[in-house]
């Protein structure tokens, strides 16, 4: 008997008979927005780690001129002399149209040749081994020159602060995410089990068990949040391969670097939203069925009843 209720599965249960397209729509959208804050996610934690390492493997000088030392002099001698220290890849002097190059776009053309800009180098330092900040303070002082080292130690701390604190908003957001899309389930299998009794109680006289019947109702919630998933899902790949191929290889702008790896991330939804379905739908059906069994039913509103 029961062989024969499951191979009929669709031909007992109503199609549409509690609002299934609706909840379909729901849990594709729930979907689309899980994705794509995944993707979101991922990728700020992406810059955030990458402004980091950039901030790590560099360093910066400033230089004052002693008496009848030229300024561009003293900061050519300081790159020289950084050149030489372990764990340095690269010293580099700004010269002055560089520093206004990247003082332009904050402060205008009018004010940049009569601005006084401090002179300084750009250090480069070996990503296997940096050289510290103390390390390049005492190379500066030995060579004779006065000079101020900042290894951005301060700004990577704040950047790793950052991206850990994103990281944890990820995280709760799926939870959240994962939460609607169970408390909506549960409440459409309650009112589909509600809307059906009517073949429940037939399925019941014709000696199908609670667990069969509640088979029945489990599978076709999964089936159903399966292809919403994946339409939430493929919507979203789609919106990310654009925006993916429009930006390059960093992303659509330097704070949202995209990568064609975030396909991978957001391909297990689908399977996701099917096994929440799944599990949410079976303790709903069974719940409703021991209601059903023991003279109480479950009202639409979630209180218990009697029949």
């Amino acid at each position: 008997m029961k062989a024969s209720l499951l191979s009929r599965e669709p031909g007992l249960l109503p199609r549409d008979a509690a609002g299934e397209t609706w909840l379909a729509a729901v849990i594709a959208v729930l979907c689309f927005v899980a994705c794509l804050a995944a993707v979101g996610s991922a990728a700020a934690d992406r810059a955030a780690h990458g402004w980091a390492s950039q901030l790590r493997a560099e360093a910066t000088v400033q230089v004052r001129p002693r008496v009848g030392e030229t300024g561009p002099a003293a900061a050519a001698r300081a790159a020289e002399t950084l050149a030489g220290v372990s764990g340095v890849s690269e010293a580099v002097a700004m010269d002055r149209a560089t520093a206004e190059n990247l003082l332009r776009p904050w402060l205008g053309e009018a004010v940049l040749p009569d601005l006084p800009l401090p002179f300084l180098v750009t250090v480069r330092l070996d990503p296997d081994g940096p050289a510290s900040a103390l390390t390049l303070s005492r190379a500066l002082a030995e060579a004779g020159l006065d000079a101020s080292v900042d290894d951005h130690a301060l700004w990577r701390g704040e950047v790793e602060r950052s991206a850990a604190l994103i990281t944890a908003l990820a995280v709760a957001g799926f939870l959240l995410l994962a939460a609607a899309t169970a408390a909506v389930i549960v409440y459409a299998t309650r009112a589909g089990l509600q809307a059906q009794r009517p073949v429940i109680e037939t399925l019941s006289l014709s000696g199908a068990s609670d667990q069969t019947v509640a088979w029945l109702f489990q599978r076709r919630f999964a089936l159903l949040a399966a292809g919403a998933g994946a339409a939430g899902t493929v919507g979203a790949a789609l919106l990310i391969a654009i925006l993916t191929a429009l930006g390059g290889d960093k992303g659509v702008t330097p704070a949202l670097p995209l990568a064609w790896t975030d396909l991978l991330l957001i391909s297990p939804c689908p399977l996701l939203a099917a096994t929440v379905a799944l599990v949410a739908a079976r303790f709903a059906a069974l719940r409703t069925l021991g209601g059903r069994s023991s003279g109480w039913t479950w009202t639409l509103g979630g209180r218990l009843a009697r029949r």
